[in-house]
């Protein structure tokens, strides 16, 4: 959030300047600033929301509103991928008005894939590093009950904006998996796809380890899929 200048620091979000030895005495809730905050990909989620005022960012919002009006029926929703020069295009339009006109875009594939790209550029996963210890505790839990209740506690140490676009998102994706019979997308295929999106190990480190833990990740964001509404009370 703070860089050096000069002989103190500068919010990179809102512009504050304060002197170094006064870091410490000094909130870190602030107000982002569109004048310095100007674009909408790889940019911290509670800072876009918060600038936007909203508790879901746009981009994730009117994505999938766009994909439920007109692509929920189509084989291999998320898992094919989308023209990159749609996917970059609408990716531009969101950075440039924090909005883009997807009707224009005639290929769900597009929409989805730049979907996935926001997700994919968070600087903080979306399921959080605080969360992700905990969320892979839950896959490995053998009875629901407790397995569901572990889950419970990764998500309560979400941040308000990773919370609120989570439920948000999963709600999405269970009405995806609703129409599996059409999309042949059910729980567990999206849970290939979004696993290495929505969790990244905290340590970042690629190692053996790391793969290890994907069939983890895997079963972890399944069942937050296929619970979503006990989890998330809708």
């Amino acid at each position: 959030m703070w860089g050096l200048r000069n002989q103190g620091y500068r919010c990179k979000d809102c512009g504050y300047n304060v002197h170094k030895q006064c870091r410490g005495e000094t909130g870190l809730d602030c107000q982002p600033s569109r004048l310095l905050v100007k674009r909408v990909y790889c940019v911290e989620l509670t800072t876009l929301v918060k600038m936007h005022g909203t508790k879901v960012p746009v981009v994730v919002s009117s994505c999938i509103e766009e994909v439920e009006k007109r692509g929920l029926g189509l084989e291999g929703l998320y898992r094919v991928s989308g023209m990159t020069s749609e996917v970059l295009k609408i990716k531009k339009e969101f950075d440039r008005d924090a909005s883009a006109d997807l009707q224009a875009y005639v290929d769900p594939h597009a929409i989805t894939g730049a979907l996935k790209l926001y997700l994919r550029e968070l600087p903080v996963p979306l399921i959080t590093f605080d969360a992700y210890d905990m969320a892979l505790i839950a896959a490995g839990c053998r009875r629901q009950d407790e397995r569901l209740e572990t889950m419970s506690k990764a998500l309560s140490r979400l941040p308000p904006a990773h919370y609120n676009t989570l439920r948000h998102l999963l709600r999405h994706l269970y009405k995806v998996q609703m129409m599996k019979s059409a999309n042949r997308m059910d729980a567990k295929n999206l849970s290939v796809v979004f696993a290495p999106t929505l969790m990244r190990s905290p340590d970042n480190t690629g190692d053996l380890s790391a793969v290890q833990k994907l069939p983890h990740q895997r079963k972890a964001v399944e069942v937050l899929i296929t619970h979503c509404h006990k989890l998330f009370q809708y």
